[in-house]
């Protein structure tokens, strides 16, 4: 099972054959070239994409500078703004602290200017703001974490406020609201989307992006079927506050019937907080907690499932486990 992270509308279809040929050329490179026919063309595992990127776009999404919904009161707008400014302050420092440990100090420069934007903790708002003024500080913010080394110049966030826009996703799902018609929540809603094929009789192989490992940590830990492997990519679980404190259930660890958690994060990878997850989340009974290993990909934006699954570090355990 694919479990795809934060961003615009998908392509089922198009995303899971993208994944899969990026898988092969991984599994090609860790010296699995025996499956890369069976990856690709479907045989050595059933593979399902899990597709919720419609649920961020429907009558109640949010929009504009703001990132608010049809509807949504000032209450709503304050908790948005602040969990928006506690993630974005989480990765900003982050960045800094990793250019730092090594010696990168164009890009340390650039974050500590990132940092200088950000709005004093506890600061009070001004008045004469307009609605959304939070958000498009913000929005520069990011766009001057995207001039460091490595990430100038991207193609996919020419700006900070469409990679804002997409970040905002993991708050909306953590706020745990937008309710439909049934009453159920956005946050279930998505993880009611990843459970609603699986079949609890069968061994299923999770590998989850971004935000999708954030859904695949929470809609796992009820799950009752066997799940041979967990792979994370990229993943914002562990950053603090903004996440880590907000999962469910409280406090994390690995959901019960994961027998392997492998976590993978770039150093480059602006959107992951915290990268080494063993350090936040407790095992479970079994005592499986999460690995993490540090892959370094080529390009101008790392933050891509398919960079990383092309990695034979990555590849190679998940074909490893598809072949038992």
């Amino acid at each position: 099972m694919f479990v795809h992270g934060i961003g615009g509308l998908r392509d089922a279809a198009a995303q899971r054959r993208e994944w899969l040929t990026a898988l092969a050329v991984g599994a090609r490179q860790a010296g699995h070239a025996d499956v890369v026919s069976g990856l690709t063309q479907g045989w050595l595992a059933e593979t399902r994409f899990v597709d919720y990127s419609d649920l961020f776009t429907d009558a109640d999404a949010q929009g504009g500078a703001s990132l608010q919904g049809a509807g949504a009161d000032a209450l709503d707008e304050q908790e948005d703004a602040e969990f928006m400014t506690a993630f974005v302050r989480a990765l900003v420092s982050e960045v800094d602290r990793q250019a730092r440990e090594r010696g990168d100090r164009r890009t340390a420069a650039v974050a500590e200017d990132a940092l200088a934007q950000l709005p004093c903790t506890g600061e009070e708002d001004d008045e004469e703001q307009g609605v959304g003024e939070p958000f498009r500080v913000l929005g520069g913010v990011l766009t001057t974490l995207l001039q460091a080394p490595g990430l100038r110049g991207s193609a996919q966030w020419a700006s900070g406020l469409p990679l804002l826009s997409h970040l905002s996703q993991v708050g909306r799902y953590l706020r745990r609201r937008e309710a439909d018609s049934t009453g159920r929540t956005l946050d279930a809603r998505i993880r009611d989307r990843l459970l609603g094929g699986t079949d609890p009789d069968r061994p299923l192989i999770v590998v989850s992006h971004s935000l999708g490992t954030v859904v695949a940590f929470e809609a796992l830990s009820g799950y009752e079927g066997r799940v041979p492997l967990l792979v994370t990519l990229g993943s914002p679980l562990a950053t603090g506050a903004a996440v880590l404190q907000r999962l469910r259930p409280q406090p994390p660890r690995t959901p019960a019937r994961v027998e392997r958690w492998l976590n993978f994060w770039d150093r480059d990878d602006v959107v992951v907080g915290r990268p080494r997850l063993e350090r936040w989340m407790q095992p479970n009974a079994s005592g499986v907690a999460p690995v993490t290993a540090r892959v370094d990909s080529e390009g101008l934006w790392v933050h891509t499932a398919t960079k990383y699954l092309r990695q034979a570090a990555v590849a190679g355990p998940m074909v490893e486990a598809l072949k038992k």
